[in-house]
């Protein structure tokens, strides 16, 4: 019989990380599995119309009151796994990577690179801390790549997760704290009724795993 194994998310890579454990020891002769990169909106929009029955979200202190107020109007709800600082991503040769920590007025001189969210998206939305801080110059992309590759040919930066597993690009980035009391809240979404799937439950405990190592290893 074929398996079914379907999980939406930002743009992070410890999720595509624990997807691909879960699948390597779940093995199988035959399954249909599907790992969707999505905007905030769009990861919502994926567990409400049942594309996939889980869905994997950062919130921020900031955000947090927001989006759990839409999660329950769209009838879901959000299920908090652990809580991160922000850090600053920049190329390995920024003329700031050494730096002990850094400020977004520090930086303000560099081109801020971010994920797009869609037109008119509330900054509750966004996936980055501090999104709604006015730069003078950004760059919305809507890749992963595309932001890696950014950041290292502008001489950009990009604020994500303390979490540093995916972050570093190889050699071509490194990270650096922000000095902000501006917590990350990492979890994952459900419909209100909904039922997992043994698969469903096994990504959930490897993630929550996962993540508890890669933020000891900031």
């Amino acid at each position: 019989m074929s398996k079914t194994f379907s999980i939406s998310g930002q743009h992070y890579l410890f999720d595509v990380q624990t997807f691909a454990q879960v699948v390597l020891a779940a093995g199988g002769e035959e399954y249909h599995y599907a790992l969707y990169d999505r905007t905030t909106q769009g990861v919502i929009d994926d567990v409400v119309n049942g594309t996939s029955d889980l869905g994997v979200l950062f919130q921020t202190t900031e955000t947090a009151e927001k989006l759990n107020e839409a999660l329950e109007v769209a009838g879901l709800k959000f299920h908090e796994l652990i809580h991160s600082a922000p850090r600053v991503a920049l190329p390995a040769s920024h003329p700031l990577v050494n730096a002990d920590a850094l400020t977004l007025e520090a930086l303000s001189d560099y081109p801020y690179i971010y994920f797009d969210q869609g037109v008119d998206a509330p900054v509750w939305l966004y996936e980055e801390a501090l999104a709604g801080v006015p730069r003078d110059k950004s760059i919305a992309c809507t890749d992963r790549a595309s932001l890696s590759e950014l950041i290292v040919a502008l001489n950009g930066y990009t604020v994500t997760s303390g979490i540093l597993v995916g972050i570093s690009d190889g050699s071509l980035l490194k990270t650096v704290p922000l000095d902000t009391d501006v917590r990350l809240i990492l979890g994952y979404i459900t419909r209100e009724d909904a039922e997992l799937s043994d698969l469903e439950q096994r990504f959930i405990e490897k993630l929550a795993k996962n993540l508890e190592r890669y933020t000891s290893l900031s």
